[in-house]
């Protein structure tokens, strides 16, 4: 296979000829097109592999991932725990991509240190294609490690030992000791001084399936994944019996009851569909602050494993913020996005008014999304459901051919150029939609696009080629012309 041939594949949804015309345009403007394939390549990729990092608290979980990462985007503090929300970033080393989730941001003193340690590993070993299991070799192996040994021998997931805080030959010793957690061998390694992480990477790399190894439906012809998810509480279980016909799911008056995440084959509307419980949040009802982060690691979890998020939202009480974090979650994650509001059979026309008036307050990010108003009680308005889930995936799946889509680019340009800054005026050169799943967009420009402006390239990207209840990600390269090296 001739190298052309071999980028093209690389280029997702670039076809050959494509791939040759885009090539062509970029040389025109003067791109270097080792640059360009490197920004292909990066915006084109599928879903990646997941690689959780999991450890009891202080053992430098965040500290190793900045490592993995090359810079510091997790949080990283003197005290342990300080590590919050966002918790996957993309990485790569030698070559091949992958995501890490950290799970440093999850160890809340309220809950017990070994209810948090259980929880984020649970978590980890269920959205993670292999898991580098992080222990502080100078503390040896404690009775928290030897529990997270036992749940990682359960899920059978590759596992990658690092022995961190070795900082010289007398810690190889310290490091030799972990042989005996039965997981391999330990690597040992500096995170702070960054000493032994190549060699931990390359074990990771070997670890990990090139491809995660859920390949999202339509290769497969399996039923598409459909995460229901939403706040405690607001009806995702009632609304999985009714969509299922039958008390499939324990519901109860009180919030939290529903135990294990239950994956369950639904057929709606003459087609099978995989819907992902994630109502399961395994927790003491008192424990208030618990219960969200809990609701949040599953949410995470589900999120990773399905295509299309539908996001339930009580339509009886204000929009909360924790509602809209989960749709932030989703949007994040790359999902397909419907958003239903339950209980509407039970609203009056003054709460009717509010909530809409809410809805263009609060949400207004998400206005592409399709909106599905239900009873999970009743079940009334179900079947409205899967139209707007098939709207979502067909907008995430949509792709425009190059050729249109830099002629739609050249009509912005020329109608709504972009504001002149500092005596200059940016401007799009070209563009191509390098993945779908959710669409994928790179622009390339002749100078910095302003945040307002790639909103206003994207809304009119929506109004003339759908992209209806999906997230869209544009990234900008701005140009380096040839020869002029930074």
């Amino acid at each position: 296979m001739n190298d052309q041939q071999h980028a093209a594949d690389e280029h997702g949804a670039l076809g050959d000829a494509e791939y040759t015309e885009f090539m062509e345009l970029a040389a025109e403007e003067g791109f270097d097109p080792e640059e360009i394939e490197g920004d292909l390549a990066a915006a084109g990729h599928g879903p990646l592999p997941v690689l959780a990092v999991v450890g009891r608290p202080n053992v430098g979980k965040s500290t190793l991932v900045n490592r993995i990462l090359g810079r510091r985007e997790a949080v990283v503090e003197d005290k342990p725990g300080v590590t919050r929300d966002r918790v996957t970033y993309e990485a790569e080393w030698a070559g091949r991509r992958f995501k890490v989730v950290d799970t440093g941001g999850w160890e809340q003193d309220v809950l017990g240190i070994d209810a948090a340690v259980a929880a984020q590993a649970e978590f980890a070993i269920e959205a993670a294609d292999a898991v580098v299991f992080v222990v502080d070799a100078k503390v040896g192996a404690t009775d928290t490690d030897e529990a997270v040994v036992k749940l990682l021998r359960r899920a059978g997931k590759p596992v990658v030992l690092c022995a961190n805080k070795v900082d010289g030959p007398s810690g190889e010793a310290d490091a030799a000791a972990l042989w005996n957690l039965g997981l391999g061998e330990p690597h040992p390694v500096s995170s702070l001084h960054g000493r032994g992480t190549g060699d931990l990477l390359d074990a990771v790399l070997e670890a990990l399936p090139e491809a995660p190894q859920q390949t999202f439906g339509g290769g497969l012809g399996g039923p598409r994944r459909i995460a229901l998810i939403g706040r405690p509480n607001v009806g995702k279980s009632s609304l999985l019996n009714k969509v299922a016909g039958e008390e499939r799911v324990v519901v109860n008056e009180i919030a939290g009851t529903t135990r294990d995440p239950v994956d369950e084959l639904i057929e709606l509307g003459g087609v099978t569909w995989k819907f992902v419980d994630t109502a399961g949040i395994r927790r003491r009802v008192h424990l208030q602050e618990g219960a969200d982060y809990y609701a949040s690691l599953r949410t995470a979890a589900a999120l990773e494993k399905a295509e299309v998020a539908v996001v339930l939202i009580d339509g009886s009480e204000s929009i909360s913020v924790q509602d809209t974090r989960i749709i932030s979650m989703a949007v994040d994650a790359g999902r397909a996005l419907v958003i239903a509001y339950n209980k509407w059979d039970t609203l009056d026309e003054e709460r009717r008014y509010y909530l809409e008036r809410e809805i263009e307050r609060d949400l207004v990010q998400v206005q592409w999304a399709p909106r599905v108003n239900v009873s999970a009680r009743t079940g009334r308005h179900m079947e409205k459901l899967v139209p707007a889930i098939e709207t979502a995936l067909e907008g995430w799946e949509t792709r425009v051919p190059t050729g249109r889509l830099n002629a739609f680019l050249g009509e912005i340009v020329a109608a709504h150029p972009h504001p002149i800054r500092g005596g200059k005026q940016p401007r799009i050169l070209f563009g191509t939609q390098a993945g779908v799943r959710p669409p994928r967009f790179v622009l390339f420009a002749s100078g910095f696009l302003e945040a307002g402006y790639r909103r206003f390239v994207e809304r009119r990207l929506r109004e003339e080629f759908g992209f209806e209840g999906t997230p869209i990600h544009i990234s900008v390269r701005v140009r380096e012309k040839r020869g002029r090296k930074k």
